[in-house]
């Protein structure tokens, strides 16, 4: 029996990847660690919370005892590493939160598998880091794994450094290692600060729906259930030592993505053509606010034989009905209900 531990597995990525690994590989004991802050939901995971192969505990990454406790105790075989500060504009409110939990917290979890593991063989510490490390592309060209980084924010700042980390412990101490970094995601369970919830709530409730600048930045959407598959495919068959970029093969500039959304939602909500476009509002633009990624996903393709399984419009189709289908998840998450309940439950044992 492998034991892995999933750190963010509440998060919104990290939900998915819990899920995917509890229902395809029963023989596996996941254990689901997260600190449950704003953006992390045990609502993500109802549907396999009481599998016999799955366990939640609630910590913070950053307390050294008690991660040194939980390895010891838990004698893990892996580490999938999600759990990070991920809000661009968040961490230019607040960069010492970012460097505190996507740094220290990674810090905390490498010396932990350093200690505990001993140099055995089949053990795998996996992080999962961001295309943002890469800092910002022209009207052309790619990321690839050979990209300079060149972090434009405190949030890809603090993610840059955490990869190298990673990559400084199995340099340093053998550790063995992989990386992987991923374009946009978008699906289900998304806390509503991010672009598409937050353009679907707003639609619905008839709201503003802001626009940094001109709306002409690029980004590189994947769908998260891909990106949850691409994970599984990196953990059991990737190159240790190496780094793994995952993308959707798919660039859309944001003011492109509002107008579709807006045509999709009309057509869902009943509503006349144009009618959620006029709620299209342009906002200042955000800081340092880079103007295109696009990555290049060959090697994961020709390596591990991962690639994307949706069109992005088929794609943006089901995360639309899903949020549609089921409004108590955001009215809950964005009235910070959720969050109440589970500190209280857990405060309690």
């Amino acid at each position: 029996m492998k034991k892995v531990l999933i750190t963010g597995g509440a998060g919104f990525i990290g939900s998915h990847v819990v899920r995917l690994f509890v229902n395809k590989y029963p023989d596996y004991q996941i254990t689901n660690l997260d600190a449950l802050t704003y953006a992390g939901n045990l609502e993500n995971l109802l549907d396999i919370a009481h599998a016999a192969n799955y366990s939640f505990v609630k910590g913070d990454i950053t307390d050294e005892n008690f991660i040194d406790n939980l390895f010891s105790s838990q004698h893990f075989d892996a580490v999938i590493h999600l759990a990070a500060e991920s809000h661009v504009d968040r961490s230019i409110m607040d960069p010492l939160s970012f460097v505190k939990t996507n740094i220290l917290g990674t810090a905390v979890l490498l010396n932990a598998a350093k200690k505990h593991w001993h140099g055995e063989s089949g053990k795998l510490f996996y992080h999962v880091s961001t295309d943002e490390v890469y800092g910002s592309l022209g009207e052309t060209g790619f990321f690839t794994e050979e990209t300079s980084y060149d972090p434009r924010s405190p949030y890809s700042a603090s993610k840059a450094s955490s990869d190298h980390l990673v990559n400084a412990y199995h340099h340093t101490y053998n550790l063995p290692v992989v990386i992987s970094n991923c374009s946009n995601n978008y699906g289900s369970h998304q806390f509503p600060e991010k672009l598409l919830p937050l353009m679907i709530n707003n639609i619905v409730n008839s709201k503003p729906l802001p626009v940094y600048g001109k709306g002409d930045n690029v980004r590189d959407w994947l769908w998260v259930e891909d990106h949850a598959k691409a994970i599984d495919v990196v953990f059991h068959t990737g190159k240790l030592g190496e780094t793994y970029n995952i993308g959707g093969f798919n660039e859309w500039k944001n003011i492109d993505i509002v107008h579709l959304l807006c045509k999709i939602m009309d057509r869902k909500l009943g509503r006349a053509e144009g009618e959620s476009a006029k709620l299209i509002t342009y906002v200042k633009d955000r800081a340092g606010h880079d103007k295109r990624y696009a990555i290049d996903a060959t090697k994961i393709n020709q390596e591990l034989g991962w690639t994307p399984s949706l069109q992005f419009e088929e794609g943006l189709e089901k995360t639309i009905d899903w949020y549609l289908d089921n409004s108590q998840w955001v009215e809950h998450i964005t009235s910070g209900a959720y969050q109440q309940y589970y500190h209280d439950q857990y405060q309690a044992r």
